[in-house]
């Protein structure tokens, strides 16, 4: 891979980088982001298609040998979080931050769009650059952008995910599930409040609820099977306003994640009969609102093992890790439901650098040399599948 291309590129990849984590913007809002990226692969010389799925923008380059298509995707969205850094780059839009990596995840991608608009003649087929809006809020953009023919005539698809818990310098992947399905509940239990000096004339929703809190945690360990990773999480629960008083209603929420849909299923039919059955025992009423989100990444096992041959071209051998299976979500899942693919983390993570907190944290930063590492591994999948290795 061209070093002097490096050397005039990685700049312009940190500034974009930059720029874009000043000036955020939340899931399904996106319409800058979208403008600039936008005019960025229009400068680039790529025919660009804009307003799909939403604020979704695709930047296609073909080339003059016939081969395959290939779909590599980017997410641009940033979360509802205020930005807590000290640095010349910290948002500027008060309350909303990217601090889950996806301006890295945008500049990666331009910067692959850079090298194969210098480098054309590598083109063997075509290549779509994809930046996704709405990957952080259900239902996301990938289900949108799929309606919107973002995959229509591909043959694979490629995506990453800047990652600090891995240090820069290493990546990961692994074949079948590697991040969960993410479902969310909410219960609402209504009793009959009263004196909290005269509880047999009433119906506790907060007995009621306290009580299928602690029901709901045997779910996974005598409900699943213990081969299978499952968690059930009670995030919330808002029952009463007053020592005295007995509570007339009661919310649970919570979240469910799974690798698998007979699992997905039996949590689902578990919770729903629980909240019946145990509302019912304390005399109240109950209503379940279940919320489907995104399904299992799962990656495509020939599509992983290019990964695992091809990696090693842009980190050390020995830097190429098998992932654990993860339980966050990602809707990257959507696409690999339809074509075959691979998902891959990049490890972003630099105590040097203050790249050291979780995603989703209001001090969240990632060491941005990641970045070179992440463009070069997209473009040496691209070079692999359409080489035929």
């Amino acid at each position: 891979m061209k070093q002097a291309f490096w050397e005039q590129w990685y700049p312009q990849m940190v500034k974009w980088r930059r720029y874009l984590h000043m000036n955020p913007e939340l899931s399904f809002q996106e319409k800058e982001t979208s403008a600039f990226i936008a005019t960025r692969l229009q400068e680039l010389g790529l025919e660009v298609k804009t307003n799909v799925g939403g604020y979704g923008v695709i930047g296609i380059l073909k080339g003059d040998k016939p081969g395959k298509t290939v779909v590599l995707r980017s997410d641009m969205d940033a979360l509802p979080i205020e930005d807590g850094k000290s640095c010349e780059y910290k948002s500027q839009n008060q309350g909303v931050m990217h601090a889950c990596g996806h301006d890295g995840h945008t500049s990666i991608l331009l910067g692959a769009a850079a090298y194969y608009s210098t480098y054309p003649e590598e083109v063997q087929g075509e290549i779509r650059f994809m930046f996704q809006p709405a990957e952080e809020v259900c239902p996301g953009g990938a289900v949108a952008m799929i309606k919107d023919g973002a995959l229509d005539g591909a043959d694979v698809v490629y995506g990453l995910h800047l990652w600090t818990p891995l240090p820069v310098g290493m990546v990961a992947s692994a074949p079948g599930p590697l991040m969960a399905a993410a479902d969310e509940f909410f219960i609402d239990i209504t009793g009959r409040g009263g004196h909290g000096g005269m509880p047999h004339v009433t119906a506790d929703a907060l007995v009621a609820g306290a009580a299928l809190v602690m029901q709901l945690q045997t779910i996974v360990s005598r409900s699943v099977d213990p081969l299978q990773p499952a968690v059930v999480t009670v995030g919330t629960m808002q029952a009463g306003n007053a020592q005295n008083v007995i509570a007339s209603s009661c919310r649970i929420t919570g979240t469910v994640r799974t690798f698998d849909e007979p699992t997905r299923t039996l949590i689902r039919e578990r919770i729903e009969h629980m909240t019946r059955t145990i509302s019912d025992t304390y005399g109240t009423k109950s209503t379940v609102r279940y919320l489907v989100g995104y399904p299992p990444v799962v990656n495509d096992e020939a599509e992983t093992e290019r990964f695992f041959r091809t990696a090693p071209k842009v980190v050390a051998a020995d830097q190429v890790k098998v992932s654990p299976k993860l339980m966050p979500a990602e809707d990257f899942a959507y696409y690999l439901k339809e074509i075959p693919g691979c998902f891959m983390f990049v490890g972003a993570g630099n105590p040097d650098k203050a790249a050291i907190y979780p995603h989703h944290h209001p001090m969240f930063d990632f060491d941005e040399e990641a970045m070179r590492y992440g463009a070069k591994l997209l473009i040496e999948m691209v070079a692999s599948c359409q080489n035929e290795e």
